[in-house]
């Protein structure tokens, strides 16, 4: 580590960083005008490196995961923050019209997608709400949106990002939250998993670099360690593990853990975070054919193995509802799909023994491949009993548990599986719940009553919440109100492109049935299997003309990127 070298970068930050805060809109539109730009420019090479960094088979249509969650999600952050601050600067409402309303109990929710023709073509069918914490009123909404920008002469302050190193997207996404939404100047330190994605990031932030308002850093924990505890930095950001945080917060070893029971942290900086956690699917019993068991099949696989099972919001626990009949083929059905896909390469560290001490503790659980990492599905696990292990325990991996819970009907099974998850199961970062649509007529207000009872950050109805990361105008993070001893998935909210200072969860509504069994289920949307799916079989294609159209978005794009979507 160069010490020398760090104190000189943050030199410059902080010199820079009233300069930045008190930029002209206009000007930091130009930035981002810069990065959309280059990022068409250098997007292969960032997908190269990711698909090489990570094991994928060169001419794999899982390229399309590196395309879609890299630089296409940048690049829809980009253009929706856009269009959120070009609103700012004309003194225009930054909600560019998104319709707000009240559900029961007065709490404000803003329909945040679809916003545009172009998300309507794209994502047809799909919607999503950003819900307010509850001391947000209809009345002074607008006070707690872009509240950074209200500001008359803000002093700005210099930011550390811990980069996470699963995702590609995620270091550059959380670099435009807290440069553009919240103010700062910052300094990227990329995680060792991934940093050979630095050189393409300095390349597409090169513009930033150049004016001194970011900075590169690279190394171990050694490095995050002298930049969380410099003097010139003031806040912090990391997307991590609770260990992780918890050793920022507190100091490690035993100290630390001291400290923690205590609530005595020796930091004095800022800090937000988002740490994953163990999420749940929840399947909701109801009438589900067998090409609807086959369709949500695939729909769990993704919800688990994509990106190999390496991503914070990856489903760990399936409930299922005791007795139907569909649970047992809903299984069969997940077996099937394992089956039917290739095992990944388990390229984040610690997966090997993550898997090893699952099997350990539930030695009868199925094993599907071979090699050192095999997908694994764990059945059956009590959820009275006292055995919490997968529940509390992120696998990080390609790691599935499932278990079961009375179901005499559909609305006792949704309460206590709400319940369940909430009470049970560690983090509260996302939930998904999959149900039928003549069992969400059935359900009525309950639905709505169940979501709002989720204490989870994203909440996904028929849709992975994989989804509300990928779009820039829901708010992602964990839920509110914990605390730095109680850290649970984190604090604060990231992406969030319309800017919301309280925002409480992002639900995303998908259809239950792809296009085209739409047409004969009276479901009028044109969605087909979403390109994120690990069995889409044209993937690479959808994601990487998803990209160019983001890039420079325009109708000529739409032929393409449907013939790829169609063709799965």
């Amino acid at each position: 580590m160069d010490r020398d070298a760090i104190d000189q970068e943050l030199t410059v930050l902080a010199g820079n960083r009233r300069s930045w805060a008190r930029l002209p809109i206009l000007r930091k539109l130009e930035y981002l005008a810069s990065m959309r730009r280059l990022i068409g420019q250098h997007a292969a090479e960032w997908v190269a490196k990711a698909v090489a960094g990570k094991g994928i088979p060169p001419e794999s249509e899982w390229a399309g995961e590196e395309w879609i969650s890299g630089p296409y999600a940048v690049l829809a952050s980009i253009n929706a923050m856009s269009a959120t601050l070009q609103a700012l600067a004309e003194g225009k409402d930054s909600l560019q019209g998104a319709e707000v309303r009240t559900r029961g109990g007065g709490q404000v929710v803003v329909d945040v997608f679809p916003q545009t023709i172009y998300d309507r073509l794209l994502l047809n069918g799909y919607t999503a709400e950003v819900w307010m914490q509850p001391e947000v009123t209809v009345a002074d909404l607008r006070t707690h949106v872009a509240s950074f920008y209200k500001q008359p002469e803000p002093e700005g302050v210099v930011g550390v990002i811990l980069g996470a190193g699963n995702v590609s997207s995620i270091p550059l996404l959380d670099l435009l939250s807290k440069m553009f939404i919240e103010g700062q100047v910052v300094i990227v330190k990329m995680n060792p998993v991934n940093d050979y994605l630095g050189p393409v990031f300095e390349k597409i932030a090169s513009e930033l670099i150049r004016d001194g308002f970011v900075r590169f850093a690279y190394g171990g924990t050694d490095v995050g360690q002298y930049l969380t505890e410099h003097d010139l930095v003031d806040a912090i950001h990391v997307t991590g593990t609770t260990r992780t945080h918890d050793a920022i917060v507190f100091g490690s070893g035993e100290m630390g853990a001291d400290r923690k029971a205590r609530n005595e942290p020796i930091l004095t900086k800022s800090i937000t975070s988002e740490l994953g956690g163990v999420s749940p699917t929840i399947v909701v019993p109801g009438p589900w054919s067998d090409r609807d068991i086959a369709y949500q099949a695939e729909h769990l696989a993704t919800q688990k193995f994509h990106n190999g099972g390496f991503n914070c919001i990856a489903s760990q626990v399936l409930v299922l509802p005791e007795g139907w009949s569909g649970s047992a083929r809903l299984l069969d059905g997940l077996r099937e799909t394992i089956r039917a896909t290739p095992n990944r390469t388990a390229y984040y560290p610690g997966a090997d023994q993550r898997q090893a001490d699952a099997l350990a503790k539930y030695p009868a659980a199925e094993v599907f491949d071979e090699g050192p990492v095999p997908r694994t599905l764990i059945t059956n696990v009590d959820a009275t009993g006292d055995d919490d292990y997968c529940f509390t325990t992120e696998f990080f991996g390609s790691v599935y548990a499932t278990t079961n819970l009375p179901a005499p009907d559909a609305p006792t099974f949704l309460r206590e599986a709400v319940r369940f998850a909430n009470e049970r199961l560690a983090g509260t970062l996302g939930a998904q719940l999959l149900i039928h649509p003549l069992t969400i007529r059935e359900l009525g207000p309950a639905l709505e009553d169940a979501i709002a009872d989720l204490e989870y950050g994203s909440v996904g109805v028929n849709a992975w919440t994989g989804a509300a990361y990928l779009l820039p105008t829901a708010a992602w993070g964990a839920y509110p109100g914990h605390s730095l001893a109680d850290v649970g998935s984190g604090l604060g909210a990231v992406h969030n492109a319309l800017m919301f200072d309280r925002p409480e969860k992002t639900v995303v509504r998908a259809p239950f049935f792809p296009f085209p069994r739409t047409l004969i289920k009276g479901q009028f949307h044109l969605s087909p299997k979403p390109p994120w799916f690990v069995t889409h079989g044209r993937a690479d294609k959808a994601g990487e003309r998803l990209t160019r159209f983001a890039v420079d978005p325009g109708f000529r794009h739409l032929p393409g990127i449907f013939a790829a979507a169609l063709r799965h």
